[in-house]
């Protein structure tokens, strides 16, 4: 009986073994086919943030007029109104959050899958020369990172972005703060997010947060905003891409409240940076700040960004002044209508 025991204890063992790596392997697939459903999910959005990645990656926009940039660019600038003055398409690719490096590493990406624009609009910040530490949002990048357009500078800033590519779910459970995933997987059963942008615009119906009074407050002698050197070359990478392709570019400053701008202690500064290099690249550099819309706290819902009723204004604004610069393209354009 000993050896009849002794022979026949391993089997125990190896049934429980076999249970745990079943166990495992089936937890593999779990995670591996949420993973796939939420990012199928996102990319099969048509509304909404996603919407407007997907209509760029999946090469649905090619516009006449491309308004890149960061946040500012995603509230301030419509396209509709734009279309409306000048009689060519346009679309904004701005992303929330963004630093120069990030923005260009999208419009690269648009590049890629989308005919190039006749017009870049790309909207400057006092902050435009300071690179990215951290990236904002990493979920709206989750879906797009097989874009090595997109991939490689995510890579440069945070060095263990591979797992957000390669470990299933991890990206969208560690780093997911505005909870994507959710909107993914609602997608997955057919149930789009509300739509809340337009051509890439996103209307802000807020009104002033009195946000920025605590600010000042901390901030009695004003801020100083750096000049980094990668941040130079990152706006330089940006005007040598479209002088390659032929692509004229409006750097555009857009309204920020009057207040905040008597803060810039080292506006001029940064302001000749970006003139030295609208100069070399052949670009033009339109500073919006000093308009009647920077004025009024009333089309603002903080120092920096305007609410949808300042946006309009200032999409008719500028919208002139494009049409103005493309006067030869509009007027091509209406005659062949």
């Amino acid at each position: 009986m000993t050896d009849t025991a002794a022979t026949a204890a391993p089997e125990p063992r190896l049934r429980g073994l076999v249970r745990l790596g079943a166990f495992f392997l089936l937890l593999a697939a779990v995670v591996s086919f949420t993973h796939w459903a939420i990012t199928h999910g996102l990319r099969s959005t048509r509304t909404s943030q996603f919407g407007t990645l997907n209509r760029v990656m999946d090469g649905e926009v090619n516009a006449d007029i491309v308004i890149t940039g960061s946040s500012r660019a995603v509230v301030h600038y419509d396209p509709r109104v734009i279309e409306k003055s000048t009689g060519l398409t346009a679309f904004n690719i701005g992303i929330n959050g963004s630093q120069t490096d990030m923005q260009v590493a999208f419009f690269k990406a648009y590049l890629k899958h989308n005919r190039k624009p006749k017009l870049v609009v790309h909207n400057l910040d006092t902050f435009t020369f300071v690179t990215s530490k951290e990236i904002y949002d990493p979920a709206q990048y989750m879906p797009y990172l097989y874009e090595d357009e997109l991939y490689r500078p995510i890579l440069r800033i945070h060095p263990d972005a591979w797992k957000w590519k390669y470990l299933p779910l991890y990206g969208y459970v560690a780093l997911d703060l505005q909870l994507s995933w959710v909107d993914g997987l609602k997608a997955f059963i057919g149930i789009q997010p509300k739509e809340n942008q337009y051509l890439g615009f996103e209307p802000r119906y807020l009104d002033w947060t009195g946000d920025f009074g605590a600010f000042k407050a901390a901030n009695p002698d004003g801020v100083r905003f750096p000049i980094e050197p990668a941040g130079v070359k990152d706006l330089e990478d940006l005007l040598a891409t479209c002088q390659r392709e032929g692509i004229r570019v409006l750097l555009a400053y857009s309204p920020v409240y009057h207040e905040m701008r008597q803060l810039e202690r080292n506006r001029d500064e940064v302001f000749a940076r970006f003139h030295a290099l609208a100069t070399r690249y052949g670009a033009e550099v339109i500073d919006y700040g000093g308009t009647d819309i920077a004025q009024h706290q009333q089309y603002f819902y903080n120092s920096q960004h305007l609410n949808a009723q300042g946006a309009e204004l200032f999409s008719g604004l500028v919208a002139h002044d494009i049409a103005e610069a493309l006067r030869p393209a509009v007027a091509a354009t209406n005659a062949a209508r």
